[in-house]
């Protein structure tokens, strides 16, 4: 899932949980005094989304992981076309005092349709499929059902590479292990066990995006047919392997050939998640398992094709093509391309059950960074990037909203104490002190005015609040608003 779309989940969903003690302790090599420092710089200036006027607004690595309830960190940082430092943090499992070291694999989440890109571009490069022809031209095992919605137009592959074929699905929860998993046909027409709904059109293809791990698990069968080998060979034999990103795996049970360690999968309560992690059978949208330094060398290797220094699996050509957006300025063939500062980068988030991950590439000057974490919180992430991108310099790249708090009167706060609702949903303002809390699922937020009815809080990012007062001038509802979406709440007595 790209870092657009994750970072906009509602606050119903960020549950930050302060006041869990977590052993940052670093693990294995040391580097140079310089790299050493730089690594003391990025875990001790993690920048969040704001900037209050007056306060220092610096954080410790250790700090916000103990206030998200980060098990596990894992970082790689990516200098001049080389792997800086990688390093990782906390533990892989808090029961056993496993802990995270570089090793460690994470479930890699929607960042698998990056190289799921690469892996079907392979087959353009060899001349075994066309971009722009129907898929129902390699489809063998099922075939798309095109109704009245898609207009008698074609989908291409193209289309579900860059989210434009105008497909369902968003993304897939996964199965718990030891459960009955679903043929990929099943997952396709939504046919029990799959738990999803059928992948089919909601509109034209090529009319615009729309985020579809449905669409990447149509790629996922393409190549399948195509190839006659399962997913998770053709991807080790022809992505993976290649690019030396020999930790990974699409395989989604550990085997005796990959035996590297797994992380826990962990809600945000610090909760593990039901059999340690969720199995993905969707491989193509959510399955990759991998860790920030295999990742950085595909990072490198993309950013080495696309200067015509490396053709270990693509070309510069396809390079360039993968890296061009499709039908917008935004998403390109399994990657996003984000203009940040005066540098271009291409990016993708990842979201599993209890893992969530991102990365950033520069396509010029060979910068990137990679981050894995064994939680559901996707805030962290953003916080370490951005710490990474201010200790490196990159121009431009971090840019803080700075925001002046204000005194509201006691009277004022008080006509915001009580519950405000929406569907099954209930939050809670309430006096601490001389101070308004924000309260969920029993978890309290400091909340930072900027006027008598606008807020911000530090842990929802980009959150824009404000309480609504009606004509008889009495507080109605908690409005949030993130962008482009606009959430309500109504209080009730």
């Amino acid at each position: 899932m790209k870092i657009n779309v994750i970072f906009r989940r509602t606050f119903f969903l960020i549950l930050l949980l302060p006041g869990l003690q977590v052993s940052v302790s670093a693990q294995e090599k040391r580097y140079s005094p310089d790299i050493e420092k730089k690594i003391n710089e990025v875990e001790n200036n993690l920048k969040l989304w704001v900037q209050i006027e007056g306060l220092t607004n610096k954080h410790s690595l250790q700090e916000r992981m103990a206030f998200y309830r980060a098990n596990g960190v894992s970082i790689a940082v990516i200098k001049d076309y080389k792997i800086d430092w990688a390093r990782g943090f906390g533990w892989a499992d808090s029961a056993t005092l496993r802990p995270v070291t570089t090793a460690t694999l994470f479930q890699a989440g929607s960042i698998s349709k990056s190289l799921n890109a690469v892996g079907v571009l392979k087959l353009v490069q060899e001349g075994k499929l066309n971009l722009s022809s129907d898929i129902n031209n390699y489809l063998k095992s099922w075939k798309f059902p095109y109704d009245s919605l898609s207009k008698g137009k074609s989908i291409t592959t193209a289309h579900l590479l860059s989210h434009t074929a105008g497909l369902t699905i968003h993304g897939f929860p996964g199965y718990e292990a030891g459960i009955l998993l679903p043929t990929r046909s099943q997952v396709l027409d939504g046919v029990k066990p799959a738990n999803t709904k059928a992948v089919r059109s909601a509109f034209e293809p090529g009319l615009k995006y729309q985020y579809s791990g449905g669409g990447t698990t149509v790629s996922q069968t393409i190549v399948e047919d195509i190839t006659g080998k399962s997913y998770e060979e053709y991807m080790w034999d022809n992505v993976l392997k290649p690019l030396g990103m020999l930790s990974s795996t699409f395989t989604q049970l550990p085997t005796k050939e990959k035996e590297a360690p797994r992380a826990t999968a962990y809600y945000n309560y610090g909760i593990p998640v039901k059999g340690k992690y969720h199995i993905y059978p969707e491989q193509a949208a959510a399955g990759l398992w991998t860790n920030p330094t295999d990742l950085a060398k595909y990072i490198i290797m993309t950013q080495l094709s696309l200067q015509g220094k490396s053709n270990k699996v693509l070309s510069q050509e396809i390079t360039k093509l993968r890296l061009t957006p499709f039908v917008d300025t935004l998403s390109a063939l399994g990657v996003f391309i984000n203009k940040r500062g005066g540098q271009t980068y291409f990016q993708h988030g990842g979201v599993d059950h209890g893992f969530v991950a991102q990365y950033f590439g520069s396509l010029e000057g060979g910068n990137g960074v990679v981050v894995m974490t064994n939680t559901d919180n996707t805030a962290i992430l953003s916080e370490i990037i951005n710490s990474v991108a201010t200790v490196y310099k990159w121009n431009g790249f971090y840019q803080p909203k700075i925001k002046k708090t204000f005194l509201v009167e006691g009277s004022v706060l008080n006509t915001y104490v009580g519950n405000y609702k929406l569907n099954n949903v209930t939050v809670s303002f309430s006096m601490e002190g001389d101070k308004l809390i924000f309260i969920q699922d029993g978890q309290k937020k400091y909340i930072h005015f900027i006027n008598d009815t606008d807020f911000f809080i530090l842990e929802i990012p980009n959150g824009e609040f404000s309480f609504i007062i009606n004509g008889n001038k009495n507080v109605e509802a908690v409005q949030l608003k993130r962008g482009s979406n606009i959430t309500k709440l109504t209080k009730v007595l």
